[in-house]
């Protein structure tokens, strides 16, 4: 409003810079449509001061000692010219800088677009790790209130057959602490496994080879059978990789040694170029995928976690064939 009173209290004096910065201040107050029609208005208030300039000197010719025709035709001549020129030239200025502030404005509006889509971003990031976390939570949970309470339950159920038959059948009371022995075996590993996943680093500062040295070692105690190992790998892969190869072959070994009753299980591990490739074969049971009712965490945490490195996951199974799991990562 003050540049608009202006224009009209300058009349008779070309001043273009209020229009001009009535239009830089539209780029900041308004969008497109309204700068478009600011810089019109711009642009009209600055003819209208043009044309009463002209006039203004046309009268003051007129009035006073007139020149010469031709002196005051070229005259003329050379002030209508030089007002066009300076009208064109001010209409210019007017566009450019529309131009080089809807550019500012685009890309201030696009900065903080993009500040926003990333705090979304972080946001979403921190409730998927929470919803992570507590899907976790609830599996361990569930894992050591179906295996540890269910070995704890029948552990204390032999216990208690064999304290009353020590004195009257002691060969009975033997096989009922033997097999007390090995429910408390088996509590023990899964008191293990699931201090293992509460872990920040499950690899507790191992190598990777080591880490899954210690699986296998523990596979052994826990099912008598040695899985055949082959790792060939040139450097140490990044922590989250190998906390990813680290968590699959802990699945693959858990499953098996739950469900599967193998004779044979093999690991290969090896890098082929910018690429890992990690192979788990089993003979055992097998399963149909379409209608495995296992837990969802086993098999879907392996996809979820090699997607989130953008890797391959491939699982083969058939009843009475065993099963294969393949996982390709990028180094």
């Amino acid at each position: 409003g003050l540049i608009i009173l202006s224009t009209f209290i300058l009349v008779g004096h070309v001043f273009p810079f209020p229009h001009l910065i009535m239009v830089i201040r539209s780029a900041l107050m308004f969008r497109l449509r309204g700068r478009l029609a600011v810089t019109a208005i711009a642009f009209g208030l600055f003819l209208t001061v043009l044309v009463q300039r002209i006039q203004q000197s046309g009268t003051r010719l007129s009035s006073g000692n007139s020149p010469p025709p031709d002196i005051w035709q070229f005259s003329q001549r050379m002030f209508i010219t030089f007002s066009i020129t300076f009208s064109i030239l001010f209409a210019l200025s007017l566009v450019m800088i529309l131009v080089l502030m809807n550019a500012l404005m685009t890309e201030r509006e696009s900065r903080d677009q993009l500040t926003h889509a990333n705090e979304q971003l972080r946001n979403y990031a921190l409730r998927v790790e929470t919803l992570a976390m507590e899907q976790e939570r609830n599996r361990i949970a569930r894992e050591i209130h179906d295996s540890l309470g269910h070995s704890l339950t029948a552990l204390n159920l032999q216990i208690e057959g064999a304290l009353k038959l020590a004195t009257v059948r002691p060969e009975q009371a033997h096989r009922f602490l033997q097999e007390a022995k090995r429910l408390g075996s088996t509590a023990l590993q899964d008191v293990r496994q699931s201090v293992a996943t509460l872990r920040t680093d499950p690899l507790n500062g191992k190598t990777l080879e080591e880490a899954i040295a210690t699986l296998t070692e523990e596979f052994y105690r826990a099912t008598r059978l040695h899985p055949d190992v082959q790792i060939q790998l040139q450097t140490e892969p990044s922590m989250d990789i190998a906390t990813t190869l680290y968590r699959i072959v802990q699945e693959a070994l858990t499953n098996i040694a739950k469900h599967a009753e193998a004779n044979t299980v093999a690991i290969q591990l090896y890098a082929d170029g910018s690429t890992l490739e990690l192979t788990i074969t089993d003979d055992g049971h097998g399963f149909d995928r379409s209608s495995s009712k296992r837990s969802g965490f086993g098999l879907q945490g392996m996809q979820e976690r090699v997607l989130a490195l953008s890797g391959e996951l491939q699982i083969q199974s058939e009843p009475g064939q065993g099963c294969i799991i393949r996982v390709s990562l990028n180094l």
